[in-house]
């Protein structure tokens, strides 16, 4: 261990962490019209996206692989030696090829270089040497830095394979974007597991939107008590075009009837809430959870654009729905 390396184990985790913090930075910082050379040519892939590395980058490459293809990139992961046994069959004309290898020198991966360069497939390299043998036969290079390992002893990657894994998560979010690949879309690809499900689900999907407890400021509490017992403590207060100008909660209840035993004839407007919480049709499920816990609430009125009271929704509801 060297001199200068830190000793207890909290501080050698620290160095570790900016050490690759600092890497995944320096590659950010100098990311430029390479990378968009990258995106081009995979927006423009009519076929998959071939993902392949060796040893820990191969690992990484089964990362990126995955992640493309859960992102609406279809993408797979092929082993550079496996390739020159039978596997190549899988690799079409009209696909493209990220390769990656810290040193861009890799001998196991220059006969699938060869073939991939035989079928005319795009590469793109992800590589900390630009100008290595690999960089030379690549479409495009990804510069992923002349970095300093965690481990200095033994030279194990670490900080590398950290700066590849950022730069697929960077195409992957990107070609994502560019492509206008949406929520739905992502859920579509993740029928069977509960975050799929969670995407779906709209604030529109769950909010009652017949019979809504609402009332105009000038109606007394008598008829807002009753509101409230029926429908789940949580009364919209609109105006004649149904714009909101407040809430009425249980706990607005309580508190004016420990000011005032004449509570039933107060006026609604005097004792709503005149700025609550409010959300939209469009809003995701999980977002509106998030909102009510936050807030200490229960339900809120949903809105259109206008303002205009289209709906109430419950936490109970959002929850059972599995927000």
């Amino acid at each position: 261990m060297p001199e200068s390396a830190p000793r207890d184990p909290v501080s050698r985790g620290k160095r570790v962490l900016e050490l690759e913090a600092r890497a995944v930075a320096e590659v950010a910082r100098d990311l430029g019209p390479a990378f968009a050379q990258a995106i081009e040519l995979l927006v423009k892939t009519k076929g998959r996206v071939i993902v392949s590395g060796v040893g820990k980058s191969g690992l990484i490459a089964r990362k990126i692989a995955a992640t493309l293809t859960s992102t609406g990139t279809p993408a797979t992961y092929l082993h550079p030696v496996d390739s020159l046994h039978g596997d190549l069959g899988i690799v079409g004309r009209e696909d493209a090829a990220i390769l990656l290898s810290k040193s861009g020198e890799s001998d196991e991966l220059f006969g699938l270089v060869e073939q991939l360069k035989r079928l005319g497939v795009p590469m793109i390299a992800i590589t900390g040497v630009p100008g290595s043998l690999l960089g030379r036969h690549a479409t495009v290079v990804l510069d992923a830095g002349s970095t300093n390992e965690a481990c200095a002893e033994t030279l194990a990657p670490t900080t590398s394979t950290t700066v590849a894994l950022a730069l697929g998560d960077a195409l992957a979010v990107t070609l994502l974007e560019t492509k206008g690949f949406s929520r739905e879309d992502f859920a579509a690809l993740h029928p069977g597991g509960a975050l799929g499900r969670r995407l779906l689900i709209t604030v529109g999907d769950v909010m009652l939107k017949d019979d809504l407890p609402l009332l105009t400021p000038h109606r007394p509490m008598r008829e807002c008590v009753i509101l409230l017992a029926e429908k789940r403590g949580t009364v919209g207060v609109v105006d004649e075009r149904r714009h909101l100008v407040g809430v009425v909660t249980a706990g607005d209840l309580t508190r004016l009837m420990e000011r005032t035993d004449a509570f039933l004839d107060v006026p609604v407007g005097e004792v709503m809430t005149t700025t609550p919480k409010t959300t939209t049709p469009e809003t995701l499920a999980g977002a509106a959870v998030a909102l009510m816990e936050r807030h200490g609430i229960m339900a809120v009125p949903v809105l259109d654009g206008q303002r205009t009271v289209v709906g109430m929704v419950h936490l109970h509801d959002l929850l059972k729905a599995g927000a």
